[in-house]
């Protein structure tokens, strides 16, 4: 089993807690392969604001047993520099996927996403996504 961290994106998350078969998500698929996962504080927020009282049990289970990354002031220049460079060639994206994306980056770690049309417009980020 590879021991590298892997950052989840949001939509990972999301796929995982709505599958009643949880076997059939990304997410258990990824943890054939990898051990170790980590999520941006940006992803953490995304999941709560989406969720009601009884999902936040579940929630809370979950990020007890996953590092959080939290945006720093390093995060933040990077995520400056990709939205520059996202806006110069009109491919900007939606601001909490710059932040998840900037995240992932300083901390050179592979994101894994379900949303691979947002994400693999930001350069350098390697990302892993559903076949």
């Amino acid at each position: 089993m590879a021991n590298q961290l892997i950052c989840l994106d949001t939509s990972v998350l999301i796929d995982y807690y709505r599958k009643t078969d949880k076997s059939n998500s990304f997410f258990f698929n990824l943890t054939q392969t990898y051990s170790h996962f980590a999520v941006s504080i940006i992803t953490k927020y995304e999941v709560y604001i989406g969720s009601n009282e009884e999902q936040d049990k579940f929630w809370e289970k979950f990020f007890q047993n996953i590092t959080v990354l939290y945006f720093d002031d390093i995060a933040n220049k990077e995520a400056v520099k990709i939205f520059r460079t996202l806006k110069q060639k009109n491919k900007a994206i939606d601001i909490p996927d710059l932040l998840i994306g900037a995240t992932a980056s300083v901390h050179k770690l592979q994101l894994a996403t379900l949303n691979n049309k947002h994400f693999s417009r930001i350069e350098g980020l390697k990302l892993i996504t559903k076949n």
